[in-house]
């Protein structure tokens, strides 16, 4: 799997979290709500660690300083910001599911300047980018992080 490919599919997967627990409403059971917010933490830790070692500083040596790449990195430290404070909530507490909302709302934001942006710019202008290798590279400390996180790879 090549490094865009990597970064799309998660992007499909946290997306989808999303949308699950979206679907869960306001009286849905706090354990189920809460296991799928942290899911979507984990993997979101897991992604923009990916991205900030490895993605963007291949990126950048490929298309230079851009502004996609540096507004992306201020993205991740707000999307880092709400992560901690959702895994350090209690699912009852007042504005976890708008936090958790507010977060859905920021990385879908981020996804779509990544895949309508940032990735074709770099599919355009990113030729000594070897997308392959980087992919492997991505998938090498992916795995490290997913058993930090102690987090199970999504199932498609």
């Amino acid at each position: 799997m090549d490094a865009i490919q990597l970064i799309l599919q998660d992007h499909q997967t946290v997306n989808r979290l999303f949308e699950q627990f979206e679907q869960q409403g306001d009286q849905a059971a706090g354990a189920q709500k809460e296991q799928l917010a942290q899911q979507i933490c984990k993997l979101l830790t897991v992604h923009t660690q990916l991205e900030e070692e490895l993605f963007y500083p291949a990126a950048r040596q490929a298309i230079g300083a851009h502004d996609l790449l540096d507004e992306a990195t201020v993205e991740h430290a707000s999307a880092r910001d709400l992560v901690e404070q959702i895994q350090g909530m209690d699912p009852s507490e007042d504005l976890y599911d708008a936090k958790v909302t507010v977060l859905g709302e920021y990385v879908r934001h981020h996804v779509k300047e990544e895949e309508t942006e940032l990735i074709p710019l770099l599919q355009q202008q990113g030729g000594g980018l070897d997308f392959n290798q980087l992919g492997q590279q991505m998938m090498a400390r992916r795995q490290e992080l997913m058993a930090e996180q102690g987090v199970q790879e999504p199932t498609a």
